[in-house]
């Protein structure tokens, strides 16, 4: 199993995530965003940081460059496809994932833990999750204000208080529904805020980030080759 982990200009957190994803068992690759291709590879994650540094909006710049059709092909062959933060806004932004993710309520940046309620099991970030499974997660964007489009989300995370209550004051961003985490209708493309790399080993104050990266782990391995999406 091999994970490719895209680079854009910007990008600061893809060492962080095959830090993870290879502390859990899977191997992985970096592939920078002007490689045109992704075969040979089981699935792809699009790491956090400021691609372009998120000049005209988060992600429109990245969505052009040329590894996204080899990104878009990958999703629709039903391999897993994952954003993590600038990763989510990308894959908003192509298209892959609906809505789009604007600037954050009070109009600053938020760097602290978040916590998550589990609200589906159905996709490649939360399967091994348990619905109201509350998370510990950290969150560290400016922009992750998440805005529906017409299509109504998939949401598999909210936003919410210690106790798994999805409440305004729990939602740090102002985003509808205090939505932290959308799937596609197969759950094989998924997008969070939060950062679940930052959040596997003891010293990082919570292993919940374990739960959802082992969730993707999982989906990689159960997905057979040349699987087409339905």
């Amino acid at each position: 199993m091999t994970v490719g982990i895209v680079a854009f200009p910007g990008t600061n957190c893809e060492q962080d995530v095959a830090y993870a994803l290879e502390s859990l068992g899977a191997k992985t690759v970096t592939v920078w965003h002007r490689e045109s291709s992704l075969d040979g590879l089981d699935a792809v994650v699009l790491p956090g940081g400021f691609a372009h540094g998120d000049y005209l909006r988060t992600g429109a710049i990245a969505r052009f460059s040329p590894i996204m059709a080899a990104v878009e092909k990958l999703a629709a062959e039903g391999r897993p496809v994952l954003g993590i933060c600038n990763g989510f806004q990308i894959l908003c932004e192509a298209g892959l994932l609906p809505g789009a993710l604007i600037a954050n309520r009070d109009l600053k940046f938020i760097c602290r833990p978040a916590h998550l309620r589990v609200e589906s099991t159905d996709s490649i970030l939360t399967r091994a999750a348990t619905i109201g499974q509350v998370l510990t997660i950290p969150l560290n964007s400016y922009e992750g204000n998440y805005v529906p489009g017409p299509e109504a989300p998939n949401a598999v995370l909210r936003y919410c208080d210690p106790d798994g209550n999805v409440t305004e004051a729990a939602n740090p961003n102002g985003s509808a529904e205090g939505i932290a985490g959308i799937a596609n209708g197969a759950g094989t493309v998924a997008g969070l805020m939060p950062h679940p790399e930052r959040a596997i080993e003891d010293f990082m104050a919570s292993t919940d980030g374990r739960v959802l990266l082992e969730s993707f782990i999982a989906s990689v391995e159960a997905t057979p080759a040349g699987v087409a999406s339905g």
